[in-house]
This record gives C-alpha cells, structure tokens and sequence, in this order.
C-alpha cells in the first residue's frame, strides 16, 4: 500500500502516570488478557515476590498505554489480521513501519496541524478547507456552522466531533489556539499553495501566526508538496537544539528549516 496517512496526536502521558496501578489493569485487560500472576495480586493472594513481580508487569504495561510505537504495533496487528482473513492471504498490511515527529511547542504544533489538514489541497483533491473530507478542519468548519445554526434558529443541530478542543478554560488538555484563528490560517494558506492562486493572495500572514513569529514565505514553502523537511521533531531553532540534546545527538534534521520558519 503505498499510501501515507497523517495523524496529529496527543500523548496524555500524565494522566498515565496518574493511573493507580488496580486503573492501569483495567486499561490493559480491556485489549489484552489477565495472567494468572495479575489475577492473583487482584486478589490479594499473592505472595510478598508475587506482587513484586506482578506491579513490575504492571508498570511495563503502563509505560505501554502511552506509547505510540506500542499502540501502532497492536494498530497494524489488528489491521493485518482483518485484511488478511478478507482477502484470504498472509503478510504484511502496511509497507512500511510508521514514522512519528515530536511536536515541539505550539508553532511545532500548528505547523504539523495544518500540514496535516492541507494534504487534500496539495493533492488536488480538495479546493477549500471545507471540502476537504477526512480531515479534521473538514470537521472543526461542520462544527461552526452547526453551532451558528444552532444560535441563529434555535434549533438542537449540532456535529459531535470526537477531537481535542481548542483552547478550553476547563482542566482537560487542549490546543492553545482560538479555532477561528486556526481556520483563519488554514484558509490562508490553501490559498497561497494552490498553483492556479498564486497572483491573488494578500502577503499578510494571519494573526495566529505573526503572535509566533512564523515567517510567511518560510511557513509556504513549508506548507507545498514535499516541503515537511523536519525530521525527528519540529519547533524553532532553540527547541531543536535541545531536543537534540535529549536524544544525545550533536544534531537533528531540520534546523535550517527552523532557523527560517521561526524568527
């Protein structure tokens, strides 16, 4: 299969770590089995090294919950297996394994979220954010209009979009951007990178991205095909550096990339 399908995902890893450790066994046992060993320790009929071992699995399992190689490994399990007893074969479903890029801070952020929603536009097969199906700002402008239809008539019509909210005022998380500046910017920007617009774009770059210093010839070619040339993580130049540092690398892709984007 040689298509590519972009996801932009938030990893709750401190609710995880939250967890109480009878929580993380409820989480776990909903995909996978219960060993004897848990079961005992639910129980309370383990020994004094039984429990030790079992909280040691426990643990492992926790660390799992919030891992995306670990949810892609059961993901294309899953996967593989439905196509597989379809179509009567054995093998492999995707060609490749996944590759993930760490979100830095919120330009990061908006960068890879409006890459992501752009993908319609770039291939051709989409002229506007709000025909651009299977993306979610095809589902943030559903969920606008509904609730301006819902203010304006009266009525109960809404859209459940099953998404991170924008920035929120409750303790959950969410992403630190009004949505209309966010749909703002992706107009913009499916503007610029369409081929047969380029002569009737105006050059001012949208609020959301002159609050983060975004630069808007940098943020276009950024936004056209092919023009994703960060690697392991995106973020200004400062961000990358250290992350850099993290993984213990002199290095990363994408710092010149970051250098121009990010002023």
């Amino acid at each position: 299969m040689s298509n590519h399908y972009h996801l932009v995902v938030h990893v709750d890893r401190t609710r995880a770590l939250k967890w109480t450790q009878e929580e993380v066994v409820v989480q776990w046992t909903r995909l996978f089995g219960t060993p004897r060993l848990v079961e005992r320790w639910l129980n309370g009929q383990a020994s004094e090294a039984e429990r030790r071992r079992a909280e040691t699995i426990i643990e492992r399992w926790r660390g799992r919950l919030y891992n995306i190689s670990w949810f892609m490994r059961c993901l294309n399990e899953h996967l593989a297996r439905k196509a597989n007893a379809e179509d009567n074969c054995t093998g492999r479903f995707w060609e490749g394994r996944f590759k993930s890029q760490a979100l830095l801070d919120e330009a990061g952020l908006l960068t890879a979220m409006a890459y992501v929603d752009l993908n319609p536009i770039r291939a051709g097969s989409a002229a506007t954010p709000e025909e651009s199906e299977f993306t979610s700002i095809y589902e943030r402008i559903r969920e606008l209009k509904a609730s301006s239809s819902t203010a304006k008539e009266g009525s109960d019509a809404s859209v459940k979009v099953p998404l991170l909210p924008f920035q929120s005022n409750a303790d959950a998380p969410s992403i630190p951007f009004r949505l209309e500046d966010y749909v703002e910017l992706v107009d913009w920007t499916g503007r610029t990178i369409r081929s047969d617009k380029c002569g009737a774009i105006d050059a001012q770059l949208p609020p959301i991205a002159q609050r983060l210093k975004i630069d808007p010839e940098a943020w276009t070619r950024a936004m056209r095909p092919g023009g994703n040339v960060f690697g392991r993580a995106i973020g200004p130049l400062s961000h990358l550096r250290m992350h850099a540092k993290t993984l213990g690398q002199a290095w990363v892709r994408g710092l010149h990339a970051a250098k121009r984007m990010y002023s």
